[in-house]
């Protein structure tokens, strides 16, 4: 007889979505925008002249040649030569005539240790240590040398991964048979297995995995001791102006000096020190607190119901790495139970994929909140590193990030990102900005107002901004910064929550279901300035509802929900989407297909499909080999589309990649030409 087993079925705000938690009154970048550039006059195409208003000739010479043009005439060098594929909703993957694609390290593919074949309902929790993780994100190729993170071998490399957090249906054998919601989990006697909770938190964090091009020209992975897991258990250590803090003292580190594991890793970031950076996103939902809770839990949506994202603090081992998920003050002091423990999340973590014996660190100068990733200006020898990071969070904000010490490439390291300035954006009406420091002391930053250090500011990361008054955005995700002009982009994915009582000239798009793409240039190009230029680069959407340069968006181009965003050594600004998987292909989504990938030439104003996924999927993650030829990209959660009804009767919406498993998996797709010329040209 089977045995019968509960599920707890968690509330879906959209997969990796946190709860509203900004209830400041600090403007929103939407007001902002719409004061600047009338909604209606921008789809009647006078953003080009906007374009010349904002930025003029001096500050934007290759956007004020292209703003001056029609679109699809050249104003310099063709970067896109592939034709646009068609919106597509099938169960395979669609990329133009003339590319291939290969699957690469799927999800639980063995990569270290034991080496211990994939098999998703007997692999235990210590196999999914030494396996590939799931939902695979941002990600970057090392070439083999390790000498630069954009320099080397074109052909074998260290392929270093992010995997943002699970579906537990697919994962287990007490799954089978049962109603489960992709975020739902399998309960016995209101408590987890222990083995699946372990095997849960190795199925997050980040993949380090050499791999090499054969001669057929398909890529293989290649043992190596530099293949490695680091898994939401891995030891790390703290450093930077929180390192040691009251704030961050536990029963594991009663010297807030390290923690275990890091979650939920969206996108990254590569330093010039040839180290990979990862960034725990949406966090929050893992920990609960049911006592009172601290404004540094409270902000950042730490669940204060019975149960958190995955009940791991409900093990049935009752070991201590499954109850620090419960921050709940039980002790007398911090330093015997784990109400800090959400502190010690929340951050930017620095791996060195070339040492597999280092530690990783978190480096909490960048401050804490759900980053989507760092992106770096490039470094020049005697100035600061510059790099920026969004809060993905509905109505949250963009920062920025500026050393103390200058780059020298004898001596630059993690050190750097230890000691600095953090700055939020404001961006005002006139299309002007301003970076707002983030400082202990620095105007309202005081113990007036309940700031008490520099590392209490960085803790209350969201609190600070909200104090000296940043625009609150509508989902800062990705960023990139075009090498041609220094531009920097971001992509802002949607905000459902804006409603239609508040339709009015300010606010044109109620329930901003599309999502834009913002730019800027730091003021007289000195990335290091506390003033910048910006404008709206493209707004997503339908075709009766989108816009770039003055024109809206035709059957090749329409998109929504941007989300991952990368330029090439060329600056073809690659462009990634993820419509949540409550709504694609349902309603007014359904006209877009599958999430998919597309390919801009800001220059010249082109802009066209290049890649669909499969069904239920999210596509993320993009990188290239140096000479371009070679393309990485990730499929995230393919087939989660899957309903709790048809997932009790062994039905599923999709099974891609179609290699006999018997559940969808995660995986990346290394895409080429068939004449081996630059992808995308």
């Amino acid at each position: 007889m089977k045995q019968q087993t509960q599920s707890l079925q968690q509330v879906d705000h959209g997969e990796g979505d946190e709860p509203l938690s900004n209830l400041s009154s600090n403007e929103s970048f939407r007001n902002v925008l719409d004061r600047r550039l009338d909604r209606r006059s921008v789809l009647k195409g006078s953003l080009n002249a906007a374009l010349l208003g904002f930025f003029g000739t001096s500050l934007l010479p290759g956007a004020v040649q292209a703003a001056g043009s029609s679109r699809g005439i050249q104003s310099g060098p063709q970067l896109i030569g592939f034709e646009a594929v068609k919106v597509y909703d099938g169960d395979g993957v669609l990329l133009p005539a003339g590319y291939r694609h290969q699957v690469l390290l799927p999800w639980g593919q063995p990569i270290t240790g034991r080496m211990p074949a994939f098999d998703p309902l007997r692999n235990s929790g210590a196999d999914q240590a030494q396996q590939m993780g799931s939902h695979h994100d941002g990600m970057h190729f090392f070439p083999i040398e390790g000498h630069s993170p954009y320099e080397g071998s074109s052909e074998d490399g260290l392929l270093v991964m992010n995997h943002e957090y699970v579906e537990p249906r697919f994962m287990h054998a007490s799954a089978v048979g049962q109603s489960l919601s992709r975020s739902a989990v399998p309960l016995k006697d209101g408590k987890r297995a222990a083995d699946e909770v372990l095997k849960e938190i190795n199925g997050h964090g980040v993949a380090i995995a050499r791999i090499r091009k054969q001669a057929n020209g398909d890529w293989q992975l290649v043992q190596d001791p530099r293949n490695r897991r680091i898994t939401g258990l891995t030891e790390m250590q703290l450093s930077g102006p929180v390192r040691g803090s009251d704030l961050v003292k536990t029963r594991f580190s009663q010297d807030g000096t390290r923690t275990r594991g890091t979650l939920n890793n969206c996108a990254h970031g590569v330093t010039p020190w040839n180290t990979y950076l990862t960034s725990e996103e949406n966090w929050a939902g893992y920990f609960i607190n049911t006592g009172e809770q601290p404004r540094e839990h409270q902000r950042y949506g730490v669940a204060s119901r019975n149960t958190s994202r995955y009940a791991w603090e409900r093990a049935d081992s009752n070991a201590d790495e499954y109850q620090r998920f419960d921050a709940s003050s039980k002790a007398a002091s911090a330093t015997g139970d784990y109400r800090n423990e959400p502190n010690t999340f929340g951050w930017v973590v620095e791996i060195d994929p070339f040492n597999p014996q280092s530690t990783p660190v978190k480096r909490t100068a960048l401050g804490r909140f759900a980053h989507e990733g760092v992106i770096f200006h490039t470094a020049v020898e005697g100035q600061p590193i510059v790099c920026y990071s969004g809060d993905d969070a509905r109505f949250e904000y963009i920062y920025k990030y500026v050393s103390a010490q200058p780059y020298h490439k004898a001596t630059a390291g993690g050190h750097l990102l230890d000691n600095g300035t953090l700055y939020v954006a404001r961006f005002n009406d006139d299309g002007s900005g301003e970076w707002l420091p983030l400082v202990f002391g620095m105007g309202p930053l005081t113990p007036a107002n309940g700031f008490n250090s520099q590392a209490d500011v960085l803790v209350n990361t969201r609190l600070a901004a909200d104090t000296v008054g940043a625009t609150k955005m509508d989902r800062p995700e990705w960023g990139a910064v075009n090498p041609s002009t220094g531009e920097v982009y971001f992509t802002l994915t949607n905000n459902s929550r804006r409603t239609e009582a508040q339709i009015d000239k300010a606010n044109p798009r109620a329930a901003n279901d599309w999502g834009q793409i913002i730019r800027w240039r730091e003021a007289g190009d000195q990335v290091a300035a506390t003033r910048f230029e910006w404008d709206l680069f493209m707004l997503a959407g339908p075709q009766d509802d989108s816009d770039y340069a003055g024109a809206a968006l035709n059957d090749g181009q329409i998109f929504n929900s941007p989300d991952g965003l990368w330029f090439d050594r060329q600056s073809r600004l690659w462009i990634q989407t993820d419509m949540s998987e409550s709504v694609v292909n349902t309603g007014k989504w359904a006209q877009f297909g599958n999430n998919q990938m597309l390919a801009c030439d800001p220059v010249n104003q082109v802009l066209k499909r290049f890649l669909v996924g499969p069904i239920g999927q999210e596509i993320t993650g993009v990188c290239s080999t140096p000479d371009q030829k070679t393309l990485f990209v990730n499929v995230q959660h393919p087939g989660a589309t899957t309903t709790p009804e048809d997932f009790a009767a062994g039905k599923l919406t999709g099974q891609w990649p179609h290699d006999g498993s018997r559940y969808p998996r995660s995986a990346t797709l290394v895409i080429s030409r068939e004449d081996g010329r630059i992808v995308g040209s």
